[in-house]
């Protein structure tokens, strides 16, 4: 009877043990699926928010470019360009891109008649980054002058929603092209991943032994062929032979070209800033053939950084900052400044460290003014990654109005002392001084100086570099023409970035741009006329190289609207004052930064120059 009472209280111990456990599972798992569901619910009211802020700075009108398509195709636009997609609906899409580019559709051209042989032709090439698409559209829709203009939205991939969008747009000339030798297209077959290709990070012998299809050709730094990386070169290639000797539109066209991207977006006097210094190339820089119109932002650090001096700014736009720190304190009256000085507790005899007067230059939210874009410089030489690692230039390229760029917020202050105002803009604030900045100035990064966005804006000189002028940049048939001569260098450079090879065409094939008027320190193929207050902006979080946890974010893009809100009164300069940048030794001839060094990348790329209907299998 021991036993069984013994074996009995054993298997209610166990009993009660097991379902304690199961209830503690239970409560657990309860508690998990409340809190995912409060962070989603979090997370949506901050989109909802982040959204709201967005619709607010766009007119009413315009609401319809950033709202989705409430009926039709819901599917994702991360599937669409991926193995995801069947034989059959591969097949469908290669027969819709090849009536769509013969075809060569120009939506609104009734609306808006032929398109004028010297007005502004706008390439766009669109990946797969739609919200970005938007706000571009939006930014595009606002710009004066936009209806005499043709815009051609250049796709590698096809999906309906992004068609639907693009087809909505009513306020100039659009067609559509699309590139037909895509990953999309081709995903298991040479220009994609096939499934013979050699590994990436295999090595040639291993590649030999194993009789992968391009063994015989890594690139210049040992690696293999990775197609996400290769088609986007042959996509700008494809499209800029597709624009300017393919399509029937542009046929006659003797204007500008402006080359844009998904993730850009524009101020809406872009167009006046580049007739103007279009007309500007011809009668005081003959040797300029190439526009720029953009800079780069450093989106991931927005908090001031004072441990740089001025981040990197040149001598040339110190000087800048200056003189619009000492304009505006002039305009400044003298019992202002006293009575500033008096609420700050500055007496005559001694000057605080701590209680310098910031010099008011924002317009608008509390920006700050820096000038180091951030350029993307591709290298894949040592790392086993394919990546673009993103490094600060000293450029001008941005200025401090609106779009200079930088990443830290840099507020440069004007230190007062007994009996007089000096602006002190060549030493770096103390550590002490950083700490109080930090939680004084807005976390954006643009401060807009008077002296960069006036009526009398500079442009400066300088030879094209990929790094710094690649963005918003614009040129003519004259210099397409030197640029397809040189198909043969482009094509083989070994490099996958396009920028980068069209720097090296401009130092090794083109000749050297010649002309009358103002002339650069170092003699290129390709040189610049670049603004130095930008009208194009880079929005984009996330890209082929860039990887972010949240590729929507909509926080840039609320502040390049506000930034070019508050500089409404300062655009549409009416002149332009040109300026030879401080280059003063010829860049150096560099090798690519790889990617490119199969053979069967350098055919496509030619064969697409000389065969325009060529197909691939």
């Amino acid at each position: 009877m021991r036993g069984v009472a013994f074996l009995g209280t054993i298997r209610s111990v166990r009993g009660t043990f097991l379902r304690t456990l199961v209830l503690v599972f239970l409560a657990t798992f309860l508690w998990l699926q409340l809190h995912v569901i409060s962070l989603t619910d979090r997370n949506s009211a901050g989109q909802a928010a982040s959204n709201e802020t967005l619709f607010a700075l766009v007119p009413q009108e315009l609401h319809r470019f950033l709202k989705d398509r409430r009926n039709g195709s819901s599917s994702s636009l991360t599937n669409a360009s991926t193995d995801t997609l069947t034989e059959f609906e591969i097949a469908e899409i290669r027969r819709n891109i090849e009536r769509a580019n013969a075809e060569q559709r120009v939506y609104n051209e009734e609306s808006f008649g032929p398109l004028a042989t010297d007005a502004p032709v706008i390439v766009i090439q669109v990946h797969t980054r739609l919200t970005y698409l938007r706000h571009l559209i939006v930014s595009l829709a606002q710009a004066k002058g936009i209806e005499q203009t043709l815009l051609v939205f250049s796709h590698d991939v096809w999906h309906p929603d992004i068609n639907y969008l693009v087809q909505s747009v009513d306020f100039c000339r659009v067609i559509q092209i699309f590139y037909p030798h895509s990953i999309q297209t081709h995903p298991r077959t040479f220009p994609g991943e096939d499934a013979n290709d050699c590994p990436r990070n295999i090595r040639k012998e291993q590649a030999l032994n194993l009789g992968c299809i391009n063994a015989k050709h890594p690139d210049l730094y040992g690696h293999y062929r990775e197609a996400k990386f290769t088609q986007t070169k042959h996509h700008w290639w494809w499209k800029a032979n597709r624009v300017f000797d393919q399509l029937s539109i542009t046929n006659n066209h003797t204007g500008m070209v402006l080359f844009l991207e998904e993730d850009h977006y524009v101020a809406e006097d872009f167009l006046h800033v580049l007739r103007l210094m279009e007309r500007t190339c011809k009668h005081s820089c003959e040797r300029c053939n190439v526009l720029s119109l953009g800079t780069y932002l450093k989106t991931y650090n927005y908090f001031a950084d004072f441990s740089r001096k001025f981040l990197g700014v040149n001598n040339a736009l110190q000087k800048e900052l200056l003189r619009g720190l000492k304009s505006h304190r002039e305009a400044s009256t003298t019992g202002q400044q006293s009575a500033k000085i008096d609420d700050l507790g500055i007496s005559g005899g001694s000057g605080s460290s701590s209680s310098t007067s910031s010099s008011s230059l924002s317009i608008g939210s509390s920006n700050s003014s820096s000038s180091s874009s951030s350029s993307s410089s591709r290298s894949r030489s040592s790392s086993n990654s394919s990546s673009r690692s993103s490094t600060t230039d000293g450029s001008s390229g941005g200025g401090g109005g609106g779009g200079g760029g930088g990443g830290s917020s840099n507020t440069v202050r004007g230190s007062k002392h007994p009996g007089n105002a000096n602006v002190t803009g060549t030493a770096p604030l103390s550590v002490a001084r950083n700490a109080q900045a930090v939680q004084a100035v807005s976390a954006w990064a643009f401060q807009l100086l008077p002296d960069l966005y006036n009526h009398y804006q500079k442009a400066e000189v300088i030879p094209w570099i990929s790094s710094k002028h690649n963005m918003g940049m614009a040129f003519n048939r004259v210099t397409w023409n030197k640029l397809r001569k040189c198909a043969a260098q482009f094509c083989s450079y070994d490099d996958y970035n396009w920028d980068w090879s069209l720097q090296h065409i401009a130092q090794t094939c083109l000749p050297v741009s010649k002309g009358a008027g103002i002339a650069p320190r170092v003699d290129s193929g390709l040189i610049a006329m670049m603004m130095r207050a930008p009208r194009v902006f880079h929005i984009g979080e996330c890209g082929v190289h860039h990887k972010k946890t949240n590729c929507e974010s909509t926080a840039v893009i609320a502040k390049v609207q506000n930034v070019l809100k508050a500089a409404r009164d300062h655009l549409f300069p009416t002149q332009l004052t040109l300026t030879v940048a401080g280059t003063a030794k010829k860049t150096k001839l560099r090798k690519g930064n790889g990617g490119w060094g199969d053979t069967r990348d350098h055919r496509l790329c030619w064969n697409i120059t000389v065969y325009p209907d060529l197909v691939l299998p």
